[in-house]
């Protein structure tokens, strides 16, 4: 019987066949954890008893929540990751020194590879499957056990084939159709099943794109999004490899076969699709532009940044978008790099320059804003268009905020106008 990728994933690692319902026990090749997770897999992991590291190269910790530290509290949090780090010599470790947003920032150094396993306490860990891993989200609990393991149990997902078909007009990007997937399929729609990315639309789609598609995958409910390695993949690999002085490990490629069973198959015309803006207070509450438009929505504040959407390609589409013009006066736009690496070249480049003048704000690599919790923090009844990937109540701030999800391109023209706008009518 035919196999998806993420059942030969998972056969490779386990050492035998295995399919869709499935529980084994996996290697993993990579555990994440961060600032605000990271000292709960800590305390567990030394109440076990453990001295060393199951697997020391296969651990990386991403301080990205609340750093440069908040508050006391927060430096607090930071400082027992730094302390466990520096004592067991931990070799992936990023602070303030080299600081980025963990999901942009550990494809970025050649640390998650086509065909790894890979778990973070960080629910959008799926990101990682933009490059043909399997990788998922799971708790502080499940971090501690791989810390002192090396592994896992794991119920091996269904999986859902989505076939996007045609070429994604301007300004259309991986966010539109991913949240088109959530809008088709729901916020529990792919409960526990991987999503996989298919179809002629996949040779237009960067990595940025597939890396934004697979971050919200958990937004559909799914337990991973991925993408088949291509051309694409085996060039970023090749650039973050001449980066990096080489990859952590050679990449594991798969594809599905043939006669893999899927459990649905949803197809996208990617060629009809306008950008989709996703109203509060659901990411599967999806409308296209021209409606947002029509809705005449006021914004108190754009956002362009986090882990769907802060890499260089945004910054791009953003100060080609924002050069010449400035951001509406009752509007604050905040700009967040997902890397340091995404920070310099945006800057030698001169799309810094370009959103400054503007009128933009730019911020350390952080992840404060998009959970409401650090810098940009919404007052009670503003407004804001963020490229974020979650418009929960209270996700930003106050709890009578809202927030309404696009693509960077809409957020910039928004911070224009002052109004959610349609890029393609400037």
């Amino acid at each position: 019987m035919g196999q998806t990728i993420t059942e030969k994933i998972f056969s490779e690692h386990v050492g035998r066949e295995v399919y869709a319902g499935e529980i084994v026990r996996s290697p993993i090749d990579m555990v994440i954890g961060n600032d605000i997770t990271t000292p709960i897999s800590i305390r567990a992991f030394e109440e076990s008893g453990r001295e060393k590291l199951a697997n020391p190269e296969g651990f990386a910790i991403v301080l990205d929540h609340f750093i440069p530290a908040k508050d006391i509290a927060s430096a607090n949090q930071a400082k027992i990751s730094r302390d466990f780090a520096m004592k067991h010599d931990l070799k992936y470790f990023f602070d303030e020194k080299d600081m980025g947003i963990e999901h942009a920032l550990l494809p970025e150094k050649g640390l998650v590879l086509p065909g790894d396993v890979i778990i973070g306490a960080d629910s959008h860990t799926c990101t990682h499957g933009g490059l043909g891993a399997f990788s998922t989200g799971m708790g502080s609990t499940d971090i501690s056990f791989g810390m002192i393991t090396g592994g896992n149990w794991f119920k091996v997902p269904e999986s859902i084939k989505v076939v996007m078909t045609g070429k994604p007009s301007q300004y259309v990007s991986g966010k539109d159709i991913i949240l088109e997937v959530i809008r088709q399929l729901g916020v529990d729609g792919a409960l526990y099943q991987a999503l996989e990315f298919t179809g002629d639309t996949v040779q237009y789609l960067s990595m940025d794109d597939r890396f934004s598609i697979c971050n919200m995958a958990i937004e559909a409910g799914a337990k991973n999004g991925i993408f088949a390695y291509d051309e694409t993949t085996e060039a970023f690999l090749k650039e973050v490899s001449e980066n990096n002085g080489g990859l952590r490990a050679e990449p594991k490629i798969h594809y599905s076969d043939e006669d893999a069973k899927y459990t649905r198959i949803i197809e996208i015309d990617v060629d009809k699709l306008e950008p989709v803006i996703a109203y509060p207070f659901l990411p599967d509450n999806g409308h296209s532009v021209s409606q947002a438009v029509e809705d005449n929505i006021r914004v108190d504040q754009v956002f362009i940044g986090s882990c769907t959407n802060g890499r260089l390609s945004d910054f791009k589409v953003a100060a080609e978008i924002l050069k010449d013009k400035k951001v509406a006066r009752h509007v604050r736009l905040i700009l967040t790099p997902g890397t340091q690496k995404i920070l310099r070249d945006a800057t030698k480049l001169g799309y810094i320059d370009t959103l400054v003048d503007a009128g933009g704000v730019v911020s350390n690599p952080t992840c404060g804003a998009c959970l409401g919790g650090y810098m940009g923090i919404l007052g009670d009844n503003e407004v804001c268009i963020s490229t974020t990937n979650r418009n929960f109540v209270g996700r930003m701030g106050s709890r009578s905020s809202k927030i309404y999800l696009a693509n960077s391109a809409v957020a910039a023209a928004s911070a224009i106008s002052g109004y959610i706008t349609d890029p393609r009518s400037l």
